[in-house]
Formats: C-alpha cells, sequence, structure tokens
C-alpha cells in the first residue's frame, strides 16, 4: 500500500482494545481472522483482543459486514477499521489483502486519520403517537415489498414531491455509492454532510434526486397502498406490504396515514482513513476510470 497517511500518534486515538468482526460463514475472513490475531499477539502485545466495548472494529469483509458491525456495536460507537473482502469496498480502510497488514501496522502506529461519517434517523409517528425509531449510515428507504405506494414527500414542512411507485429513499454521503448508486442517484464525496432524496420507480414522470442540505427535515407521508398481506416479517406475524428498511438491517411495517421523520442523526461514526485519495481510487476501480 503506498501513499499512506503519516501523522504523529501524539495526535490520534491509542487504542488498546479491538475486535475482530466478520461473517462466520466467510472462509476467508475466517483465516484472516486468526492471522490478524495472532499478527497482533507478537507486533502490538499491548493491544487486547475483547468481545464487548471494544474501541477499534476490525472489520473483515465488504461494505455489508462493515455496515452490521457498525449497527452491532452502535452503543460503543468504535472506530471502524475495515480490511475489505468484499468487491471494491467503498467503506474499508485497506482494499487489497496483500496490504492488511501493512495497513494494521500503519494504524496501531498512528499513521492514519479519522473522518466521521454522518448518520440519518427516523421515527414513525402512528395515529400521533411514536411507533418505531431506526437509524441508519447509508440509507432509509420507505417502499412497497410487491407493488405501489402512494407517497408525500415534505422538506422542511414544505409540500414537495408526491411518488406514485415502490417508493423513496433518504441516503447520505457515505450511502450514496450503496442503493443510492444502484437506483442511479448522484455519488457524493462521503466527507460532505447531506441528505440525498432518490424515489424509486415513480410510475409518474421519473423525477431527478435532490441533494439536501444536512440540517433540513424530511417527512414521508404514506397515503394510500392495495393492502395485500403477502409477506410477513422475520419473527413477527404480522403482515407487511409497505415497510421502512434501514441499512437493510431493520425492517418496519408501515401504515397508511404514517408519517416518518427523518433527520440528520447526532451521532457520528468515526472510520480510519490510511491511504490518501481511497474514495477517489475506490471509485476509479469500481468504474474503471482511466
Amino acid at each position: 500500500m503506498s501513499n499512506f497517511i503519516n501523522k504523529n500518534i501524539n495526535n490520534q486515538i491509542v487504542v488498546k482494545t479491538v475486535k475482530i468482526y466478520f461473517r462466520k460463514d466467510n472462509a476467508r475472513a475466517q483465516k484472516w481472522e486468526k492471522q490478524v490475531a495472532a499478527w497482533l499477539r507478537e507486533n502490538h502485545p499491548k493491544v487486547k483482543i475483547v468481545s464487548e466495548k471494544p474501541e477499534a472494529l476490525i472489520v473483515l469483509g465488504g461494505d455489508g459486514t462493515i455496515l452490521e458491525a457498525v449497527h452491532a456495536y452502535e452503543k460503543d460507537n468504535p472506530i471502524i477499521l475495515g480490511l475489505n473482502l468484499g468487491h471494491v469496498g467503498f467503506l474499508a480502510a485497506v482494499r487489497e489483502e496483500k496490504d492488511f497488514l501493512t495497513g494494521l501496522d500503519n494504524f496501531f502506529r498512528g499513521n492514519y486519520e479519522l473522518t466521521e461519517r454522518m448518520r440519518v434517523r427516523a421515527v414513525v409517528v402512528r395515529n400521533g403517537k411514536t411507533v418505531a425509531e431506526t437509524s441508519a449510515l447509508n440509507e432509509i428507504v420507505a417502499k412497497h415489498l410487491f407493488g405501489v405506494v402512494n407517497l408525500e414527500v415534505n422538506i422542511n414542512d414544505h409540500p414537495f414531491q408526491f411518488v406514485h411507485g415502490d417508493g423513496v429513499m433518504v441516503s447520505t454521503s457515505t450511502g450514496s455509492t450503496a442503493y443510492n448508486l444502484s437506483a442511479h442517484g448522484p455519488i457524493v464525496m462521503p466527507n460532505i454532510k447531506c441528505l440525498i432524496l432518490k424515489e424509486l420507480l415513480d410510475h409518474d414522470i421519473p423525477t431527478p434526486s435532490v441533494v439536501i442540505k444536512h440540517d433540513h427535515k424530511i417527512s414521508i407521508k404514506i397515503d394510500s397502498f392495495r393492502e395485500q398481506g403477502k409477506f410477513t416479517l422475520a419473527g413477527s406475524s404480522e403482515k407487511a406490504d409497505v415497510v421502512l428498511i434501514a441499512d437493510g438491517q431493520s425492517f418496519v411495517t408501515l401504515r397508511p396515514g404514517d408519517l416518518i421523520t427523518i433527520t440528520k442523526d447526532d451521532k457520528l461514526i468515526p472510520f480510519v482513513e490510511l491511504e490518501a485519495n481511497y474514495f477517489l481510487k475506490s471509485l476509479q476501480e469500481k468504474f474503471a476510470f482511466k
């Protein structure tokens, strides 16, 4: 790995406890977990590997695994250091396996920067009462699972858009390279704090995405949809047609009349950055820019 960020450790957080996070069904991650643990014991013996309340998470996997790790340990709010075992790895600090140990060594020696990623928070109100709250690093989506939903979208209480289609998505700049990108939304540099509003397959005239200032509020009212009851959420007997999805990790059943308020979350997620221009290099790799 070249062009790593050279910082003095006195300006950085000295990490004493880490958790190595990975999916148990990932054979490559299992191999690397053993290798990283052995390497830490030999090269940084003062760093303890723990299972609870880690100061840093070393995540072995792709962006989906990193999202899981963020949600699993959100109460502890550890530093996130991703070692990419997925495709491009927009959320990772190191893309290539050959650079994993070098990247870790740079981190523990203080040659890194922290970037704080913005999250979004959603509150669902039904008949005047809050029925659900959730947050997301990538995106919040309100969508019909198998049909059309009618939605009203307001920005700072100003009537902005009516959607007759699959639904709407509000993503962060971090999430701009995830579902938002698949839905042909704009790519936004991850250090820009903003909300991206994107309709999903509107059956009327398609509308462009809108990038909104981070301190604005987006409100989504579920007007109507045909209730078919073809799906049941896991762990519940409740039938679901329209759902609120946060990062693909949590699901909330929505009803006609529900009001969803989406705002910037107060908590920022600290990510390790080891390589200068890492995001731009990831874009070049993803899209074969020359």
